[in-house]
């Protein structure tokens, strides 16, 4: 699962201060674009798999790095993969990069847990398994 799906925006001045800079929570709001547009570029929508099948990508944890600042006007690059499946969660890794030059601005991880509207744990539907293999469990060394 080291394929990343990419998604372009471009850097709106309410996003920024008066200098110009991007506030660092709209890097949430773009790790949730890059997830959605995932969903999308797979073959599924966050949309169908709330209203047919009453299933929730519910935000558990989120991460994010800073690594240079995003600009007004910018467009850049948003880089989502799978980091990671299991029968009730979903962790997915994030790069935003300016696009014209490549530079790495962000980096970041969610972890979400998959609920059904009444938001109580669930496993996946079977239905979406084949976009989202499980990862097979770390081994634990054994103790001599």
């Amino acid at each position: 699962m080291n394929d990343f799906y990419e998604t372009t925006v471009r850097v709106r001045y309410a996003e920024t201060d008066r200098m110009g800079v991007v506030y660092y929570a709209n890097y949430l709001i773009w790790f949730e674009i890059g997830r959605v547009e995932t969903f999308r570029q797979m073959g599924f929508s966050y949309k169908e798999m709330e209203e047919r099948d009453d299933s929730y990508v519910v935000v558990a944890e989120s991460r994010c790095r800073h690594h240079r600042p995003a600009l007004y006007d910018d467009l850049i690059l948003i880089r989502t993969r799978v980091a990671e499946a299991r029968s009730r969660t979903l962790r997915f890794a994030y790069e935003i990069r300016r696009e014209t030059t490549g530079e790495l601005l962000a980096t970041g991880e969610t972890l979400h847990v998959i609920c059904d509207s009444r938001n109580r744990p669930k496993v996946l539907p079977q239905k979406y398994r084949k976009y989202f293999p499980l990862t097979p469990p770390e081994e634990v060394p054994r103790r001599s």
